[in-house]
């Protein structure tokens, strides 16, 4: 049947995948192949290259890890938990394929399994969930999965608003705020929303896309099972070998994973094995069996730790939004691990006893084919699957409302239809239950409006019925539509500010500087704009060796001024001269505006005021994102240097603190050394450095705020001054800003909104007095003129004359800019200003 909506969502896991689909106006997650709500994301290749997906692929996983032991293979031909490497430069070698795979190949077989799922029908549509921490490069990676898998129209959605969308539909539930806690296999969410009278918005999201039931996992093999084999085996060779080591470790994982899901519902679970089933012989010979106990005490004991980390950002998420846990109506528990009596424990201690009403499993699923419910399939999907036998009309409608009744409209398409129309087509209106009806009403090509009778609280399905004057039905497409009633989810919001990376004028500090309208919780979609740019250099048309670069980022609160490792480097887009009409001097604006859709596609274009000209840019979707072990350690490296420079020197009043630090990154360097070799490892280290650099930062900043605060002083005096002495009408306002925002910044003692207005000061103060700067450099160049190995020394010679005649004629800087321009570009290229000039300035 053609559908109007999409009505398709799919949960893509990093441990398990479901996929549900709206029938009668309900969302149903439809089984697996083994008849099950959820399906392992799991992935296995056999010796006839034929895939394998779900609970086969996950048993042939077991046996590969456990036959690693004896050394038959340590390239095997099954994955999971790839999810997590969405979006990098990851590969997984087949042997049998005899070539490697990417995560999205890998995603792409999954999605494949489960739309074979639907027996009944072929759909090209569908709604996807990603966890609200995805970065864009996930994102896109996301999507190309879905396009390998023969989606053509694909919707992204935010997890959280999926689940709290779930939970909503079909209950009561009070107004206010609501916390969605989405723990999952591979990535955690915490998404603060709030709730008026059924509207549902979301106000705050944070995560973390390196912590989930991995996670617990590895916790239990190192804090449980490795335990008990070192203390029963000996294991010395194992354990000095770093292979042979991470071959034991993630055997025995799965008995692990096993204990995980077991605790959940019992007070002691025991760890059994025969011999055989662990096929690994200790330094001695003795074949090696688990017989562990394992009770609700020690499960608290090894995963409290990891649970915490995903507490802490949950109770940030509330302080940042001047709100604690009284403030809230609803915990939701999305994923598998919520069912652990440890988390409940912890949640109901420190933020409140949360909701176990719903299924953490299918929650998402389900919500993702609700939200699917309320968007339209795409024209190019709709023209593929319409039967144009039968009567074709135009239906308008609100998907989902607060109102008790809506108008729809409904038009004829004749134009669509190849059958036989007849003179006069009657439509009616028919709930599902059968208690109301509009009554037959005459429609035509220039339409008309219905209203119906909806049921509160309920998704409202109603049937389209078609006859001719003599009241013989005629049949046609659509045939049905649905209206939630009761709930109505608002956008979902940007998870991170974009901006781009640029070089301070002053400075010469490159920075993260945030794009207007597109800072972190805008609802989607979204417009930024980024004006009074300038370019370094200038652009030659036709010239493809002169360029500009717009480097995209994604940066999370506090983002602003920060330093490059601070923030996620998105796309390099690039303005070529080949992309210009005629000659784009140095110095010469740019104007920026980015577009991100609701399911987070991005476009960017670059005007060019000089030449009234516009250039849309392409969006590299397809970049990897690839974090280089050598850059990595270096990063440590200086991380652990900044803690001990900051002891010696003394620059800082908080010792507690800096030890807590200085522990945090000896922890993350002591994970990342497990296994250097994962790109997934490398991303989380460097995810877990960028945490505690910045709260390096803050005790660094606290020591630094009296020196930057007596620059601010010094230097708003002198702007001051100037505006005395040669200031005008125009000036002024903009001098006296800056004084407001002195007063308040000196009051925060803020350390980054302090260096970024101590930067916009000196701007100011260089624009004021720009024309001596001007005069400065021709007398500058006049009197060195010797000094500089000029490109064309003539030209030089005959520009600066020229601009010393202008000096003595009392000249502005619209007078001798131009002139300055060309000096420059006439100076070789080690004797311009240092740094990257294809990098935009301001």
């Amino acid at each position: 049947m053609a559908r109007l909506k999409i009505d398709y969502g799919i949960d893509l896991g990093t441990t398990n995948s479901a996929i549900s689909r709206m029938e009668d106006g309900k969302a149903v997650v439809k089984k697996s192949d083994t008849l099950k709500d959820t399906m392992p994301s799991c992935v296995a290749i056999n010796k006839k290259k034929a895939f394998q997906v779900g609970d086969a692929a996950y048993n042939a996983l077991k046996r590969s890890k456990l036959n690693a032991l004896k050394g038959v293979s340590r390239k095997a031909n099954v994955y999971n938990e790839f999810k997590r490497t969405m979006g990098t430069d990851e590969v997984y070698e087949s042997t049998n394929l005899e070539r490697s795979l990417t995560s999205e190949e890998l995603s792409a077989e999954v999605l494949k399994t489960l739309k074979s799922f639907i027996k009944d029908e072929v759909f090209k549509s569908v709604v996807i969930t990603v966890p609200a921490a995805f970065k864009t490069n996930q994102i896109d990676a996301t999507r190309r999965a879905a396009e390998m898998a023969g989606f053509s129209h694909v919707e992204m959605l935010q997890e959280p608003v999926a689940a709290a969308m779930s939970f909503a539909l079909g209950h009561k539930r009070e107004d206010g705020f609501w916390m969605v806690f989405d723990f999952g296999g591979g990535t955690f969410d915490c998404a603060l929303l709030k709730v008026d009278e059924g509207i549902i918005k979301v106000i705050d999201t944070e995560g973390d896309n390196y912590l989930g039931g991995k996670n617990l996992d590895q916790a239990i093999v190192d804090g449980i099972i490795m335990p008990y084999l070192k203390e029963n085996y000996e294991l010395e060779k194992t354990l000095s070998d770093d292979g042979k080591l991470q071959t034991l470790r993630q055997a025995v994982k799965f008995f692990a994973e096993e204990a995980k899901i077991k605790m959940s519902f019992k007070d002691f679970h025991n760890i059994l094995t025969d011999l055989g089933d662990i096929p690994m012989e200790d330094d001695e010979g003795e074949e090696i069996e688990l017989d562990i106990t394992i009770s609700q005490d020690e499960m608290d004991m090894v995963l409290r730790p990891i649970f915490q980390k995903a507490v802490d950002i949950c109770t940030d998420l509330l302080k940042r939004n001047n709100l604690d846990s009284n403030a809230l109506e609803y915990l939701l528990l999305v994923g598998g691990p919520t069912m652990s009596p440890v988390i409940r424990k912890m949640l109901t201690e420190q933020i409140m006893a949360p909701d176990i009403s719903i299924d953490p499993m299918t929650i998402v699923s389900g919500g993702a084919a609700l939200y699917a419910s309320t968007v339209d399939v795409s024209e190019e999907v709709r023209e593929e699957t319409r039967d144009t036998s039968k009567l074709q009309l135009d239906l308008g409608y609100e998907p989902s409302t607060v109102e008790s009744e809506e108008w729809v409209s409904i038009k004829l398409l004749p134009e669509k239809s190849e059958g036989t129309i007849p003179d006069q087509v009657f439509v009616e209106l028919e709930r599902g239950d059968k208690a109301w009806s509009s009554g037959k009403q005459e429609i035509n090509e220039t339409g008309d409006l219905i209203e119906t009778q909806l049921v509160t609280g309920q998704t409202n399905t109603f049937n389209v019925l078609a006859y001719d004057v003599q009241g013989n039905r005629v049949a046609c497409e659509p045939a049905s539509f649905t209206v939630i009633q009761g709930s109505v989810i608002g956008s979902a919001t940007l998870p991170y500010s974009f901006g781009i990376e640029l070089k301070q004028r002053i400075s010469g500090k490159v920075a993260f500087a945030g794009i207007k309208g597109l800072e972190k919780n805008q609802p989607l979609p979204a417009k930024g704009v980024m004006n009074g740019l300038k370019t370094q250099k200038q652009i030659r048309p036709g010239m493809d060796e002169d360029f500009l670069k717009i480097s995209l980022y994604q940066g999370s609160y506090g983002a602003e001024g920060t330093r490059a490792i601070y923030n996620d480097h998105v796309y390099d887009m690039l303005v070529r001269g080949s992309d210009l009409p005629s000659l784009l001097p140095e110095n010469s604006d740019v104007d920026l505006t980015l577009n991100i859709d609701r399911s987070q596609n991005l476009t960017l274009s670059a005007f060019f005021p000089y030449l009234d000209h516009t250039v849309d840019l392409e969006v590299d979707k397809d970049r990897l994102q690839t974090v280089k072990e050598e850059w990595l350690d270096n990063e440590l490296r200086k991380a652990k240097g900044s803690i001990q420079e900051l002891r010696e020197t003394g620059m800082h009043n908080d010792d507690a603190n800096l030890d807590s630090v200085e522990k945090e990154i000896e922890e993350v360097e002591g994970d990342y050394t497990k296994d250097k070799s994962s790109v997934d490892n490398k991303s989380q280290t460097l995810s877990n450095l960028r945490k505690s650099l910045k709260k390096l930062d803050v005790i660094s900043d606290a020591k630094e705020w009296p020196v930057l605060e007596q620059s601010i002083r010094e230097e708003l005096a002198k702007v001051e001054l100037v505006q005395i002495e040669m200031g005008t009408e125009q000036t002024k306002p903009i001098v006296d800003d800056l004084k407001a925002k002195s007063e308040a910044v000196l009051r925060s003692k803020d350390v980054k909104l302090g260096n970024i207005l101590l930067e916009q000061i000196n701007s100011v103060f260089f624009q004021m007095t720009m024309i001596f700067q001007c005069v400065g450099f021709i007398n500058h160049h006049d009197q060195q003129f010797e000094a500089y190995a000029w490109k064309d020394a003539g030209r030089a010679r005959d520009l600066l004359d020229q601009g010393k005649r202008i000096v003595d004629t009392n000249p502005n800087v619209e007078q001798l800019q131009p002139l300055i321009v060309s000096l420059v570009a006439l100076l070789p290229e080690d004797q311009k200003p240092s740094g990257d000039d294809t990098i935009l300035t301001r």
